[in-house]
């Protein structure tokens, strides 16, 4: 690996560590405060439509985002040996459709403030998979 290489990797290496950690620490959390993280969400989605799939909803937001954020982490290692960004690029696209899913089951709640915090998580997200798209026409 080349210094050059390096330099011009450095904001996608840095946006996936970022997402390594913030993935990681969430979907343990809620592993291991299962119960806590469960009871909280079934009395904040209680008025909602979705209300009977708290359970279901849990367990797939975080499942994905133990996924990307281990993807990440698995990413900035294959990027050291293989060169490729591929898998910091789907890391970017799971994290950015759990916090869509995050995002949507706030504004269900009706958690304005909530949903708002999100945002800045989905840009960085965003950032993540257009720093490491090698699918895009350059």
């Amino acid at each position: 690996m080349h210094v050059e290489d390096l330099a011009r990797h450095l904001p996608a290496l840095f946006c996936a560590l970022l997402v390594s950690i913030l993935f990681i620490q969430s979907g343990l959390d809620k592993v291991f405060d299962w119960k806590g993280n469960l009871g909280w969400l079934t009395g904040h989605f209680s008025k909602t439509f979705i209300a009977g799939t708290v359970p279901v909803m849990l367990a797939t937001i975080t499942m994905m985002e133990l996924a990307s954020g281990f993807l990440s982490a698995a990413g900035m290692v294959y990027w050291l040996v293989a060169g490729s960004t591929s898998l910091m690029f789907w890391a970017g696209a799971v994290g950015a459709a759990s916090i869509a899913a995050l995002f949507f089951g706030q504004r269900l709640a009706k958690d304005y403030p909530g949903a708002a915090v999100l945002v800045p998580y989905f840009i960085l997200m965003i950032i993540l998979m257009l720093l490491t798209n090698s699918y895009a026409a350059r």
